[in-house]
C-alpha cells in the first residue's frame, strides 16, 4: 500500500530504519505525547480523546513490558515501575485524576531521559572505536 502523505511516509521510514534502542526512545516518546493529550483531553472534558489516548499510553507500557529481559536483574525493577506506571494511567483514566497521570509521566520522563543518554554514549563509544552507531 502506497502512502501519499509525506510526513506518514517519513515516519514509517523512522521506525522501519530505527536501531532497537531508538525504538525504545520512540516508545517513551509516544507515551508522553498520549499522557499529555490525555491531560488536555481531561481540562476539556473530553472523555473519548481522554480514554484513547490513555489506552495508547497503556499500550506503550504493556509494550515496554513485554520487551525486558527478565534474566536481568534491573529488569526485575524496571517491571515494578512500569507496573506502578500503568496503575497510574488506569487510575487517571478512571478518576479524571491529572495528578495518577503526572506521576506517570515523571517515571515515563525518567526512563526516557536515562534511555537518550545511554544511546549518546553507545554512539560516542562506537564512533570512538571507528564504527558507526
Amino acid at each position: 500500500m502506497a502512502i501519499n502523505n509525506p510526513y506518514q511516509a517519513y515516519q514509517q521510514n523512522s521506525v522501519n530504519t530505527a536501531s532497537p534502542g531508538e525504538l525504545t526512545l520512540m516508545l517513551y516518546n509516544g507515551c508522553l505525547k498520549f499522557i499529555n493529550l490525555a491531560k488536555v483531553a481531561i481540562q476539556e472534558k473530553n472523555i473519548p480523546e481522554k480514554n484513547t489516548n490513555l489506552q495508547k499510553a497503556q499500550n506503550i507500557v504493556n509494550e515496554l513490558m513485554v520487551t525486558l529481559n527478565m534474566d536481568i536483574e534491573i529488569s526485575k525493577q524496571m517491571m515494578t515501575l512500569y507496573d506502578f506506571v500503568r496503575t497510574k494511567l488506569i487510575e487517571g483514566n478512571v478518576k479524571d485524576d491529572i495528578q495518577a497521570l503526572e506521576e506517570a509521566e515523571m517515571i515515563i520522563r525518567e526512563f526516557r531521559d536515562t534511555w537518550k543518554q545511554v544511546i549518546q554514549i553507545n554512539r560516542k563509544h562506537s564512533y570512538a572505536q571507528g564504527g558507526q552507531a
